[in-house]
């Protein structure tokens, strides 16, 4: 299972771990993702999905998950949402 936010394509980044004595060294930085099941009234059904918590509070934010989903672009879709969205 890729770790990728279905809805904001949010993915891991890469950075160093940097000890006391200033020796770098290579880590990834992962997104914080959950399992969430939203209601979709135009669907008439749940939706569940993997998202970052970031993607939580911009859901919650623009006015519950139809009103994401209007708004969002398709290229930050993965290809689940993007059927979601289409339907």
């Amino acid at each position: 299972m890729s770790r990728r936010c279905e809805l904001t394509a949010k993915g891991p980044m890469v950075g160093h771990k940097v000890s006391h004595s200033n020796i770098k060294t290579k880590r990834r930085f992962l997104p914080n993702l959950c399992n969430v099941t939203f209601i979709s009234d135009a669907l008439g059904r749940n939706v569940r999905l993997r998202v970052s918590t970031n993607a939580i509070k911009s859901v919650d934010h623009r006015g519950g998950f139809d009103a994401f989903m209007i708004k969002a672009k398709g290229d930050d879709l993965s290809p689940k949402a993007l059927l979601l969205k289409k339907a």
